[in-house]
């Protein structure tokens, strides 16, 4: 756990989480994905509070897959980009910047993380693809 992690409160989480995806619903990028997959958004914005107080405080109140519940959905490298400065904006506006960066250090380890693990990290070199074949060159 980071230094100043003890300085975050679970009424931190609850407020950045709700904040959060009340902006996400209204985003013209993350919107069109999020919204036709959250069928109860209330029940979403409440298993991501237990997931960020698990990661942030450690609480292990998240019993889930996040992988498995991104890889159904056209999610792009892109996407996790826009997802950070969103986090970050939102972050810092409803808990100041030493908050935020404490929780952007957690958001971007995640978001490398699943980017890894949905094939989407453009720093991983392909595992068993077959490789691009080239009219005329040779292999």
């Amino acid at each position: 756990m980071e230094q100043a992690a003890h300085e975050i409160t679970p009424d931190d989480i609850t407020l950045l989480v709700d904040a959060f995806y009340s902006r996400v619903r209204e985003d013209a990028v993350l919107g069109p994905i999020f919204n036709p997959a959250v069928h109860d958004w209330e029940e979403h914005q409440a298993t991501l509070v237990k997931f960020w107080s698990s990661v942030v405080l450690g609480t292990r109140e998240y019993r889930g897959n996040p992988m498995a519940a991104h890889r159904p959905h056209p999610i792009v490298a892109e996407h996790f980009q826009h997802w950070l400065a969103l986090w970050q904006g939102t972050a810092e506006t409803c808990l100041g910047e030493d908050k935020a960066r404490i929780f952007m250090g957690y958001a971007r380890r995640i978001a490398q993380s699943l980017m890894y693990g949905l094939d989407l990290d453009p720093l991983r070199k392909p595992q068993n693809r077959p490789l691009p074949m080239h009219p005329g060159k040779a292999v």
